[in-house]
């Protein structure tokens, strides 16, 4: 049944290209509009649905049908109220990260890549529109508010501005900062993970596409020879962890010791190609919005993409870079380790005290004892991964010639204030709330939403310390007391 736009006032407002994605959108959550109809009702509302892009082959009945026989699997297990709340947003035409649509799936997990949602249709712009701003272009959307509502003839509501936009992704940007795991290092027992902050929601899933589809269009040009000799590397694939392929910005890093005796560091006489300025965006997204302060504002990165596999062995980053630093994850989650003294096991895999997840899109934040006492590592990943990661370079050891990115001084952060929990109570990860996981990560559901954590509000309190292999096996040691600062050595150094 193809509808005539011409007919069809309420129709021949929107382009074909917007119907498709507002029949993508009814289609996904075709399960829920249609619980508890009769079956005559969901048929006329799946022929409504399927008329927006009859170009969509797909059998909506057949998806209501079984998805309503499965007793509705994106809403049954979840509490009805907070289901409507959060719907109630998406239709009031706010604006939210992919992140928060994933999570109204019952007990679901990080998707292996991030899934454009509805929400996300209204920030498709995200970084691009930061770019065309940048240049004094101006920008166009969807009206999302407008493609959500329905024949009748309603008061038109206002599109949210661009600031207004990002004050409310800004607002709900998640930040986890206290974790904790002891271990005696010089006699002492420390926190080694103090210092450590994750954060979730910065990036939507689109942005996500974009940064990703980007990332490999540098690959390919490192393979045509189109990027500076270090710029790329992609080195042979000769045993198991060795693959990975690393594209430097800013400055040539050294991992170990060359042939020419350069030790591990930034080579002071080796030019690389200048930041991107989508990585510029990047940038001023991490400071803007409180990840990283604007006494440190970055000014190289590394990419690393990971095939199935690749890994990253223990290491302290090089104190040729400030804290702090951050990394941010795509494609997929994959566990990272930290320990004081982090153990090789066999070709990608390690052993140590802490394992935790990284999200999809999220970004860790590493300084303290959790950048400087703590060895981090990943292990073999289980399938692609990209990951970036921000640093700003010691002034003493910058290269020879370079020049500060004009359009990356004076950022300042958003006048605002984050309200999403990050005291132990709301936010808490400890390996001490571990017990239940089974595949060596120690991120807890209920640490991080602050339940059972009332005796946990000192930062002095008692931790028990459990050592993961990348292959989740553990064992348990009883640690405490105060945490202390400690600085050692840095070690041949890899990115996350």
């Amino acid at each position: 049944m193809e509808p005539n736009y011409e007919e069809d006032v309420f129709l021949g407002k929107y382009q074909p290209s917007e119907l498709k994605i507002a029949s993508e959108f009814l289609t996904t959550w075709l399960p829920f509009l249609s619980r508890d109809l009769c079956n005559d009702c969901v048929h006329v509302l799946s022929d409504r649905i399927r008329s927006l892009d009859p170009e969509r082959c797909i059998n909506i009945e057949k998806v209501s049908g079984e998805d309503k026989a499965g007793s509705g699997s994106m809403v049954e297990n979840m509490e009805s109220e907070d289901f409507d709340n959060k719907m109630d947003d998406i239709y009031d035409g706010k604006f939210c990260d992919s992140h928060s649509l994933d999570s109204l799936k019952a007990g679901g997990s990080e998707a292996a890549s991030p899934r454009i949602s509805w929400a996300d249709m209204g920030d498709e712009d995200g970084l691009e529109e930061e770019e065309q701003k940048d240049s004094g272009l101006g920008s166009q959307g969807i009206d999302v508010s407008s493609l959500a509502g329905n024949s009748m003839k309603t008061p038109q509501k206002r599109k949210l501005s661009r600031e207004e936009r990002e004050r409310y992704r800004f607002m709900n940007v998640k930040k986890m900062k206290v974790f904790s795991c002891f271990e005696k290092v010089r006699g002492r027992s420390i926190n080694i993970l103090e210092g450590l902050e994750l954060h979730t929601g910065v990036f939507s899933a689109v942005e996500q596409k974009k940064i990703v589809d980007f990332v490999y269009e540098l690959q390919e040009k490192g393979q045509r020879g189109e990027l500076r000799d270090r710029t790329f590397t992609a080195p042979h694939k000769w045993m198991r962890g060795k693959g990975r392929v690393t594209i430097q910005f800013g400055c040539c890093y050294n991992y170990a010791p060359d042939k020419a005796g350069n030790p591990p560091g930034i080579l002071q006489r080796e030019a690389v190609d200048p930041i991107p300025s989508l990585f510029k965006v990047i940038i001023k997204r991490l400071v803007g919005w409180h990840v990283l302060p604007p006494t440190c504002v970055p000014d190289s990165c590394i990419v690393n993409i990971y095939d199935e596999g690749d890994c990253i062995p223990p290491h302290i980053d090089n104190h040729d870079f400030v804290r702090p630093f951050c990394t941010v994850s795509f494609l997929s989650e994959c566990n990272i380790l930290f320990g004081s003294n982090l153990k090789v096991v066999g070709p990608g895999e390690f052993f140590g005290p802490y394992s935790m997840p990284l999200p999809v899109g999220s970004v860790l934040v590493l300084k303290g004892n959790g950048a400087d006492v703590a060895k981090h590592c990943v292990p073999a990943v289980p399938t692609k991964r990209i990951s970036i990661t921000f640093r700003k370079m010691d002034e003493s050891k910058r290269p020879v010639g370079f020049t500060p990115e004009p359009d990356l001084e004076g950022i300042k952060p958003l006048p605002y204030e984050q309200t999403t929990p990050s005291t132990p109570a709301a936010a808490a990860i400890s390996s001490s709330r571990s017990s239940n996981d089974q595949n060596g990560s120690n991120y807890n559901y209920r640490t991080a939403h602050g339940e059972g954590s009332k005796d946990r509000r000192s930062r002095d309190y008692r931790s028990e310390s459990r050592e993961w292999s990348s292959s989740g096996q553990r064992r348990e040691k009883s640690r405490h007391t105060p945490n202390r600062s400690y600085r050692p050595k840095a070690t041949s150094s890899d990115n996350v």
